[in-house]
């Protein structure tokens, strides 16, 4: 293939990037600039910075970092153990079959199982601890969150385990290292990539949420997602809204550099 059949053939992927990628980003920077009387204004910026929206950014980040965490801790040993099973891509496909289900109706879902008298509440009583508010509280609200982005941290953790090349494992082994050794200096090491990626496929979207906050939460959760649709919808404030945006799309440049992988060498089989 000639280089300029390759040029041709990359116009495509260039206008997609240029068209819904580069132009809502400018426009949003755009749109920063104004206040809610269309004037031009830096005030946007330095209201960003008063201990309202600053707290809200911690709030943010500590919750999305929690999410992160605790869904890496049931990720990682359920990859793990998926690549041990003998139909191990027939139940990866069940547990990644829930991200085809809306997320509206999820977390509806939710709702009728945390309510009053839903199965988690009759469960309770079942069990003599009695009727709890489970719904709108962080509790829900984190259990959900990891519940919905689970399968977005398992599916790069699962691929890295598989890349790993057996005979690393059984050398280790070979040489006396215990199995919390082998896990520790082999096997860790050698999917940190994975780990990076999936906890940027799900930090990075969590710092965003906002339906959840809503529905789950009842409002008890802000985050800056929360924010930037009330600024949007409710007091049609877009360059309060757009700054948020701004901030919201440096912090995740940020992790993507940050978190970024590098292809190893010598791991696969």
């Amino acid at each position: 293939m000639t280089r300029k059949a390759r040029n041709l053939y990359l116009i495509p992927y260039i206008l997609w990037i240029i068209l819904f990628v580069v132009a809502p980003i400018l426009l949003i920077v755009y749109y920063s600039f104004f206040d809610v009387d269309g004037n031009f204004t830096f005030s946007n910026y330095q209201h960003f910075f008063t201990p309202v929206y600053l707290k809200m950014t911690l709030s943010s980040f500590w919750y999305a970092f929690l999410i992160t965490l605790f869904t890496l801790l049931i990720s990682y040993p359920t990859a793990y153990l998926l690549t041990k099973l003998k139909h191990k891509q027939l139940w990866l496909l069940l547990i990644i079959l829930p991200t085809w289900i809306n997320l509206l109706l999820k977390a509806y879902a939710f709702i009728g199982i945390f309510g009053t008298y839903g199965a988690a509440n009759q469960f309770l009583d079942l069990v003599g601890i009695g009727q709890q508010q489970i719904l709108f509280t962080d509790f829900s609200f984190l259990f959900v969150s990891t519940y919905i982005f689970i399968p977005f941290m398992i599916l790069p953790i699962f691929n890295a385990i598989e890349e790993i090349n057996p005979s690393l494992i059984q050398a280790s082994r070979d040489l006396g290292a215990s199995n919390f050794t082998t896990f520790r200096r082999v096997i860790f090491p050698l999917t940190a990539d994975g780990v990076k990626s999936g906890c940027q496929a799900v930090f990075i979207p969590a710092l965003s949420l906002f339906m959840i906050t809503r529905l789950i939460a009842g409002n008890r959760v802000i985050t800056l997602g929360t924010a930037i649709e009330e600024h949007f919808l409710v007091t049609q404030d877009w360059g309060m809204g757009s700054t948020i945006g701004v901030f919201l799309i440096i912090a995740m440049i940020i992790i993507m550099f940050l978190t970024g992988t590098k292809r190893r060498k010598g791991a696969k089989k």
